[in-house]
Order: structure tokens, then sequence, then C-alpha cells
């Protein structure tokens, strides 16, 4: 049985938080809790659902201003990469329950669960999250619908969007970070093709397109 998946637009900025849930164990998860908390949480009570964990891509203010706000009202623990791990810290204090994944690692949710992916270059620590079934990958500031996130170290973002993201099956649908592009999602198949992020032949080309020194 496949995760559900609730996208939620929060924010004056477009941002889009996930909320995961497994039908069988009512057990949910939410992603980048960034803004309106309380509405995040109420989705999750009027569908049965009982919030089990959070999940960060980065810990940029506009993906983690609610982190603390939810980790409080939800004690669930924190996953995020180890590279995020003192700013995580910083957000929620030292008593906070924040347990770091690795590339590959697996976060259990109910009798489901979802795969870290290491997805560094727009910021050192960022993690897409996998989602085997149904088939989906959330991409925070990694991969908007037909562009990508602002760009921090270009050699990795380039290894990341070709090997790790362009990789999954084709059929992956790709929930982003922020609505800007024509759609809320996307799948990679279309991506693939439309996406000039993911499009690009090689590193220069790549740069090119984000207008970057090589």
């Amino acid at each position: 049985m496949a995760l559900e998946i609730v996208q939620v637009e929060v924010g004056l900025i477009h941002n889009f938080c996930e909320i995961l849930a497994c039908p069988a164990s009512k057990l949910a998860a939410l992603v980048d809790p960034a803004f309106e908390v309380d509405r995040l949480l109420r989705i999750t009570r009027e569908r049965g659902w009982r919030v089990a964990r959070i999940l960060i891509t980065h810990s940029h203010e506009d993906h983690v201003a609610g982190l603390a706000e939810a980790h409080l009202a939800t004690g669930a623990p924190i996953s995020g990469h180890p590279l995020e791990l003192a700013e995580l810290r910083r957000i929620c204090g030292p008593d906070a329950v924040i347990e770091p994944v690795s590339h590959g690692a697996r976060v259990a949710l109910g009798s489901e669960h979802v795969e870290a992916i290491h997805a560094p270059g727009h910021s050192p620590g960022c993690v897409c999250w996998y989602l085997p079934a149904p088939g989906a990958v959330i991409t925070g500031d990694v991969l908007y619908v037909g562009s990508c996130g602002s760009v921090s170290d270009p050699r990795a973002m380039f290894e990341t969007l070709q090997r790790r993201i362009a990789t999954l099956p084709e059929w992956t649908r790709v929930y982003p970070g922020h609505d800007y592009g024509p759609r809320p999602t996307s799948t990679l198949a279309w991506e693939l093709i439309h996406n000039p992020a993911l499009a690009a032949d090689s590193y220069a080309d790549f740069c090119a397109y984000k207008q970057l020194k090589i």
C-alpha cells in the first residue's frame, strides 16, 4: 500500500509542504513545515492522521521557519542530513529530537518508508526524499518544475541532478519545494525533456543555463 501525499502551499513565497501518510497505520510525516503549522496540523487531524515524523530537505529559513512549532506541537522526531544538524539544533533547541540521515537511509512511516537522497548543491546538506511507493520524490530547492534552485556549489548541483535525480525511474512524480513552475507537480520524464537544469548535456551547459562562471 503506497503512502498518501497531500501537497499544501503555505506562506507568501509559494512554499510547498507535503504531508505523507501511511493508510494502514494512519501515521503521518510533515515535510518542511515552514509556515501555517496550525493549518497543516488541522489537515492531519481532519484525516485522522497522527504526525509521527518531520522530514527536512534543508535548513534555509523559508523551509524551517515553523519547524520548532511543529516539533513542539507533535513531539515527532526530525530527520535531516548531518550537515544541517547544527542549524536544526539552533532553531529547535538542544533538547530537540533530531535523527540525522545519510544518503540511502530509510525512514519508516508505519508499514511504508521514505529514502533519503543526499543532494548537495543548493546547500551542502540538502536531502531529497524518495517514496518508492507510490513513486515520487520531494525535491525541496534542488529541483523545481521546469528549473532548479539557486546554486551554492555548481559542480555538486550538476552531479546531484545528473547522478541522483535523473537516474530515478522516469515515471517518478516530482514534488518541488516552491510553486515556481507551470504546474505544482511534474514527472521526471517531463523534466528530463523540458527542464534545462536536467537536460544539460555537460557541466559547461549547466553553468551556462545558470549563468555561472566555470
